[in-house]
């Protein structure tokens, strides 16, 4: 059904209107992609800090630190899909 709707959209559409649903659609998975991920590494902290308590600080930190360089690749991301379509 959406594929149906997605490629009607697409047949009738011009070039600008195939980049404005290309970059919605990268925009999307951006923000899918950085929220699977920050969910596995704060899953994985958590079974981590289960096993070894006395480890919780560095574990913590080491999380925080990877948490923060997917959200920084996800920012650009979305700034670059929304350039496009607003530039294209």
């Amino acid at each position: 059904m959406l594929l149906a709707i997605l490629l009607q959209a697409a047949a009738v559409a011009t070039d600008y209107g195939l980049a404005i649903m290309g970059a919605g659609i990268g925009a999307g998975l951006v923000a899918l992609g950085a929220g699977l991920g920050i969910g596995r590494i704060g899953g994985s902290a958590m079974e981590s800090i289960a096993r070894q308590p006395e480890a919780s600080g560095r574990i913590q930190t080491a999380m925080i630190i990877a948490a923060a360089l997917i959200e920084g690749v996800a920012l650009f991301g979305v700034v670059v899909c929304l350039l496009i379509s607003f530039l294209g």
